[in-house]
């Protein structure tokens, strides 16, 4: 079985694969105080019915990254280990100005969505997590770049400590867009606002890409928060959950 880990700001992914099928996934709260013993111990609790015979993991979190380093190196030395980082083979070209600046999660998305959606024509990621991430994979499988944007969570903690009125609210589809109340109103902001930028945000990029791409876009949404959203965005051809994971699995395919 494979243990495939994606270390993101607020959450990280943990999946099992037995070859190409998931088996399971777990959410946890990533905690950038968390020693080598301490990770393990959380890990190992919930893949303890699992034989772990390789290891693929990412991290944006340098500390953490640290820590799973040595835990690899203490607890699990003899299993085959992946770890996304500049000098590991994942066959995709970062045609951007500086390939250190991409986060792992985001080559580890390109990989993924080319391999399940290319098909032949361009893809669109749309990673709902800490930040909104727009990643823009080419015909070829290559990562051309994207958008960056503030992730819903900290857009709705932001304006509830910045305004002395507003507080944080359950997200959720309101009655209607026209809030009867500071509840649905912030609600129908959150809700249909982060649609409308995530549509406004791939109509442009698609309008760039229609040239290179065969006329062919798919745009595949991923993420923690993506079901918040999706239901309301024009835009969005597909949900896949363990986009990132996915990816973790095939480069760890490709480097042993």
């Amino acid at each position: 079985m494979l243990l495939t880990i994606d270390v993101g700001n607020t959450n990280t992914v943990l999946g099992i694969f037995d070859e190409d099928e998931i088996l399971q996934s777990w959410r946890v709260k990533t905690d950038t105080r968390d020693t080598a013993d301490e990770l393990w111990i959380k890990y190992r609790s919930l893949v303890e019915d699992y034989e772990i015979d390789g290891i693929s993991l990412c991290s944006t979190v340098p500390a953490v990254l640290r820590e799973l380093r040595t835990m690899l190196a203490r607890h699990y030395s003899n299993t085959p280990s992946t770890i996304l980082e500049p000098g590991i083979k994942t066959g995709v070209p970062l045609l951007v100005d500086n390939p250190k600046e991409i986060g792992s999660d985001r080559i580890a998305n390109t990989l993924a969505a080319h391999t399940l959606f290319g098909d032949g024509g361009a893809v669109i990621v749309v990673d709902f997590g800490t930040s909104t991430n727009l990643d823009v994979v080419s015909v070829k499988g290559e990562f051309l770049g994207g958008a960056l944007a503030p992730g819903i969570e900290i857009s709705v903690d932001a304006l509830a400590s910045r305004a002395a009125q507003l507080r944080k609210v359950e997200l959720v589809k309101p009655r209607s867009p026209i809030g009867k109340n500071t509840v649905e109103a912030l609600q129908s902001g959150t809700i249909y606002g982060f649609a409308g930028q995530v549509d406004g945000l791939v109509r442009r990029i698609s309008a760039e890409l229609a040239e290179s791409s065969n006329g062919k876009i798919s745009v595949v949404a991923t993420g923690g928060l993506a079901s918040l959203v999706i239901g309301e965005c024009e835009t969005v051809d597909f949900h896949q959950p363990d986009l990132t994971l996915i990816g973790l699995r095939l480069v760890h395919e490709r480097n042993h």
